[in-house]
């Protein structure tokens, strides 16, 4: 009788080892993803050039806080987005979609476009023109400068134009307005309105896996033979 309620015993033990055994990666992966960090793949070129389609990045989604599981409730927040931040946010169209931009404007902020240009409240970004041959033909670059932070952005080759009528965007409480980097070739806030602050997802963070094309068969893998060395380990800005 001792043996067989020793052998329940450790078969017990053993069942519970193998179920923790089991259990403990997949809670583990889980845990880096609702708190810490969670990868992403580009799809687009709206953010060229400061990110490229299959750029593989790693977002931040403890920057601003963290989140009630499987919720877009904030749990705790400790810090807020600031403007210049590349943000991973779900769309405000079909929440089930992640987009990514940069973020232009605050809650209460006036943004105005123009001609490519963008007033915030009432201050013109200063925009510097870089070397024509820095960038890709049919395009243009320019260093812009937001809250004492620098970024690229390139547009279509033209000419600014003074007599193009302004876009004026007054920015409600607890949303935000985003663009991307690719100014003439990105769907944005311009286009489908603001960003609530519960869709916010963290701030893009790195690169750590990038190439210029994927397998055939398993377009969600890299092509060994495309890759492209030095963007991995890059930090964004």
């Amino acid at each position: 009788m001792n043996q067989e309620t020793s052998a329940e015993k450790n078969l017990k033990g053993t069942w519970d080892q193998a179920i923790l055994t089991f259990l403990f990666p997949i809670l583990l992966v889980m845990g880096v993803r609702w708190a810490l960090f969670e990868p992403f793949v580009i799809p687009s070129g709206s953010m060229i050039p400061n990110l490229l389609v299959h750029d593989h990045i790693l977002v931040k989604k403890f920057s601003y806080g963290l989140r009630v599981p499987f919720s877009d409730k904030w749990l705790v927040q400790w810090s807020q987005p600031q403007r210049g931040d590349i943000v991973v946010f779900k769309y405000p169209e079909n929440p089930d979609v992640y987009y990514i931009k940069r973020l232009i404007g605050l809650p209460g902020d006036e943004v105005v476009v123009k001609s490519g240009k963008i007033s915030l409240n009432g201050q013109e970004l200063p925009l510097e023109a870089m070397d024509p041959k820095a960038g890709d033909k049919g395009f243009t670059y320019f260093n812009e400068t937001l809250d004492s932070k620098n970024h690229v952005i390139r547009f279509m080759d033209f000419k600014f134009d003074d007599d193009t009528t302004p876009q004026v965007f007054k920015i409600p409480q607890d949303q935000y307005f985003f663009m991307g980097d690719n100014r003439d070739q990105s769907s944005d806030s311009r286009v489908w309105g603001y960003v609530k602050h519960d869709y916010i997802v963290g701030r893009a963070w790195a690169i750590w896996l990038s190439c210029d094309s994927t397998l055939p068969t398993m377009t969600f893998m890299c092509d060994p033979s495309q890759m492209r060395w030095s963007r991995l380990f890059k930090t964004l800005q």
